[in-house]
């Protein structure tokens, strides 16, 4: 059998010496991570658009290939970097500049849910699946959109809730996971049940079939009217 190459396997076709080489470029390539991300601004990770994760993510692809490629001198990611950077400041102003421009890069808040209801329209437009939005909801203390005046996407992804208050809560579209499945095309009670797409309440009657006059759809869940637990 023959003799395991463990030079082979620890640094490949490298000396050893190679390893110091790499270390140096790491700690250089670092801080300039560090400048480049301090150049584009103080917001949280959670706070970037679609936009600036591009530029994080290409500024992360222009560091990584010269920290352990020596045939990439250091001058090439620092003119990427320079350029990225250069290209976030010039679109930022003329974002700041233009509001068709800012629409066209950052996008719109989309308005999903007003007054209890999802918006359909605006709604269909985004990429969202509605257990994903409602397991935001949850998160946020909602058990269903009768609590919810107004639910908005922003254009970094995150949900912006307005709640209604204790006395102006309205029966809703329960959202919780075993009182959602339990939707039926027919009731077996008279009461308000909201569609289990739109949020639409209606007073439906036992063994009665309909469709929802909002959105066409004829599965129902008994609506809810309870208060947020805060």
């Amino acid at each position: 059998m023959q003799d395991i190459d463990w030079t082979q396997i620890m640094v490949g076709e490298e000396k050893w010496e190679f390893l110091i080489e790499i270390a140096i470029r790491t700690i250089l390539m670092y801080f300039i991570i560090l400048i480049g991300l301090r150049l584009l601004g103080k917001r949280g990770v959670g706070q970037l658009s679609v936009f600036e994760m591009v530029v994080i993510i290409s500024l992360g692809s222009a560091a990584g290939d010269p920290m352990f490629y020596k045939e990439i001198g250091l001058m090439v990611p620092l003119a990427i970097f320079a350029i990225i950077v250069g290209a976030y400041r010039l679109t930022t102003y003329l974002m700041a500049k233009s509001k068709r421009f800012d629409d066209l890069v950052e996008g719109k808040a989309t308005y999903i849910i007003e007054k209890g209801m999802f918006s359909l329209h605006e709604f269909r437009k985004e990429a969202l699946a509605q257990d994903e939005f409602f397991s935001e909801l949850r998160q946020q203390g909602v058990s269903h959109l009768g609590q919810v005046k107004t639910a908005i996407l922003e254009t970094s992804g995150c949900v912006s809730i307005f709640f209604f208050s204790d006395e102006e809560v309205q029966p809703g579209l329960p959202i919780m996971p075993k009182e959602f499945a339990l939707a039926s095309k027919i009731v077996d009670l008279d009461g308000l049940y909201a569609c289990n797409f739109c949020g639409k309440i209606h007073k439906i009657s036992a063994g009665q079939k309909t469709a929802c006059a909002n959105c066409k759809h004829d599965e129902w869940v008994k609506a809810d009217d309870r208060p947020r637990i805060t």
